[in-house]
């Protein structure tokens, strides 16, 4: 009888990991290799970028398996995550999940700051967070690694903040070991920083993550050696260098690389600084996504929709195969000023050549590295005239210093090629503004929908605890898919903030520059008859280092139907707003829920 039982339990085991798979690691010699369901598995990975556009994962990962990719990185999990690792087990893709812990600091990666001396709660809350993503995907066949945390180490100040997360990471690793025992565990650090925490409090990582671009990622392997570490790695972050490491400048900004670097840095490093490694199980490209902000043209596969070089640089690597069509090659992109006085017209120097001899569109952008965090990334169009045969001119911004300069040129194909340049641009007006926020396009939501929400909902006050918010509410819309819903049923006051950077108080520089708003408007009710809220936007006074330059609300009762609420904002300060929706009220001990749609600026 006991020997039937264990055959029983040894079939279910066989059974569960042909059907869930498994994941470990073999060494021959000083060979490491990645072990999946019994078969050797080559780490030809992309990092994902289109985690939210559910409707076209399967585009996504048919173009992916098409590149020769056959993983993909996440960061973090949540609510798409299901369907997700369902589109990507379709087309055999496999998949880091990742497991977000947070950053000690404001730094490289985000705005955000976590004590990980003091804030004992939050520590619980990444614990619980960790086990139960765990428990929620450890069986579904995608799965390759888990992949906990990304670049805390270098984005926490102190050695004895880094050996409290270490001690908490471990925590999370051992336990994670102890529930699963199909998948292996990574976690992920900016070049070498975690190597010697990891050594020394942190036993239960598997393999080692390392985000590295550029020629750096072909010494990993040796810094490993000189530490004496017998543990394989896997780039989990690598494409071009980064700005992070440029030296060179022009007119004080950072000298991007060309696009044919951008190309060979994946094809001819992945050949010689990663595939020849024994130690390194593979490669995640940074990054496979669409984007229109500072670091696309850098370093994603699409900018603005069209295709980059790095796109076809994926391809060549795991695949061996050229590209289908090229993009526009541009030659030469030069200004004929170092420096010049805004609203004036400066002429351009530009030499495209196109493999296809297709029809060419050319645009210019500009962007400026100063200010805040989304300000620095925001690249905007700038007016131009002329064309190729007789050249281009640009109307310089009315900003004030260093600004960087972009031609783009898009061939019928849907490649675009992508030079830049520096140039210094003196305006007086601009060099007084005192808060260096991102200048927006009216009207300006704050909250529509749920969706690409400007601020975070992370200013919690009151009697928060008793406080549930959801942003994708949708079983009372004014307007739209979804309505903000703020649900309370205890004594007290409470209050929620809609802010810029999420998290902050008022540390860090933040924000929209909103000038020009005549009106701030929102539609809002309540579940229930008599209740009062103060609703209006500006939260962080001027005992911060970054204040909100404006502070409107006003006192409303609501009603149990949609009503819109308006605030005129003539003579009002809007330069720096940082708190664009804020709430407050208090409860009598009955359940009660407010509901916020359109909220707007115009």
């Amino acid at each position: 009888m006991k020997n039937r039982i264990l055959l029983i339990l040894f079939i279910q085991a066989l059974v569960c990991n042909s059907i869930f798979g498994q994941t470990k690691l073999q060494k021959t010699d000083s060979n490491w290799e990645l072990i999946v369901n019994d078969k050797p598995f080559e780490v030809k990975g992309a990092t994902f970028g289109y985690v939210d556009d559910i409707e076209n994962y399967d585009i996504y990962f048919k173009d992916l398996k098409s590149l020769g990719v056959n993983t993909i990185r996440l960061w973090a999990t949540d609510k798409q995550t299901i369907k997700l690792l369902d589109a990507a087990h379709k087309y055999d893709i496999k998949v880091m999940v990742g497991i977000w812990m947070r950053h000690g600091r404001p730094g490289m990666e985000d705005d955000d700051s976590f004590n990980y001396l003091e804030d004992n709660k939050g520590k619980e809350d990444m614990y619980t967070n960790a086990i139960k993503v765990v428990e929620t995907f450890k069986n579904h066949p995608a799965v390759l690694v888990w992949g906990i945390g990304n670049e805390v180490y270098l984005n926490t100040a102190t050695d004895e903040e880094k050996k409290a997360y270490s001690l908490l990471l471990e925590k999370i690793c051992s336990k994670i070991k102890a529930i699963d025992q199909n998948h292996l565990i990574t976690s992920v650090e900016a070049w070498t920083f975690g190597l010697d925490w990891w050594e020394k409090y942190v036993p239960s990582i598997d393999i080692y993550g390392l985000n590295s671009y550029g020629p750096g990622a072909g010494i990993l392997s040796s810094e490993l050696t000189k530490r004496n570490i017998d543990k394989p790695y896997i780039i989990t972050e690598f494409g071009v260098t980064g700005e992070w490491d440029i030296k060179a400048e022009v007119n004080g900004i950072k000298q991007e690389p060309s696009d044919a670097a951008k190309y060979s840095a994946l094809t001819d490093g992945y050949d010689q600084w990663i595939k020849p490694k024994a130690n390194c199980l593979g490669v995640y490209m940074f990054h496979y996504s669409d984007g229109k902000d500072f670091i696309s043209p850098w370093l994603f596969t699409h900018h603005n929709g069209k295709y980059r070089p790095q796109y076809w640089g994926i391809r060549k690597a795991y695949t061996g195969e050229n590209p289908v069509n090229y993009w526009p090659e541009i030659k030469s992109f030069s200004l004929n000023k170092s420096n010049s006085e805004s609203n004036a017209w400066m002429p351009v120097t530009l030499e495209v050549s196109d493999k296809e001899n297709e029809t060419l569109n050319v645009s210019f952008y500009y962007n400026q590295r100063t200010g805040s965090r989304k300000r620095r990334d925001q690249i905007l169009p700038l007016q131009h005239r002329g064309d190729l045969a007789s050249g281009f001119e640009i109307l310089l911004p009315k900003v004030d210093g260093a600004t960087k300069i972009y031609t783009n040129v898009t061939d019928q194909y849907g490649n675009t090629g992508i030079e830049s340049t520096g140039i210094i641009i003196k305006d007086d007006e601009a060099k007084t503004k005192k808060y260096l926020v991102p200048k927006v396009e009216l009207p300006f939501y704050v909250y529509k929908d749920g969706e690409d929400s400007p601020f975070a909902p992370s200013a919690y006050m009151g009697n928060y605890k008793d406080m549930t918010v959801d942003l994708n509410n949708t079983e009372d819309v004014f307007e739209g898919k979804a309505a903000l819903k703020i649900s309370y049923d205890a004594y007290d006051w409470f209050g929620l903030g809609l802010v810029d950077p999420a998290n902050d108080w008022g540390e860090i520089l933040g924000g929209y520059d909103l000038q020009g708003a005549e009106t701030f408007s929102f539609w809002a009710k309540a579940s229930t008859d008599n209740v009062v809220a103060t609703i209006g936007f500006g939260l962080i006074g001027k005992d911060k280092p970054y204040p909100d330059t404006a502070k409107e609300s006003k006192e409303i009762k609501l009603k149990t139907k949609w009503k819109k609420y308006t605030f005129k904002l003539k003579n009002i300060d809007l330069s720096c707003i940082r708190s664009g929706l804020v709430i407050f009220s208090s409860g009598r001990g009955l359940e009660q829920d407010i509901y916020i749609d359109n909220v707007v600026f115009e």
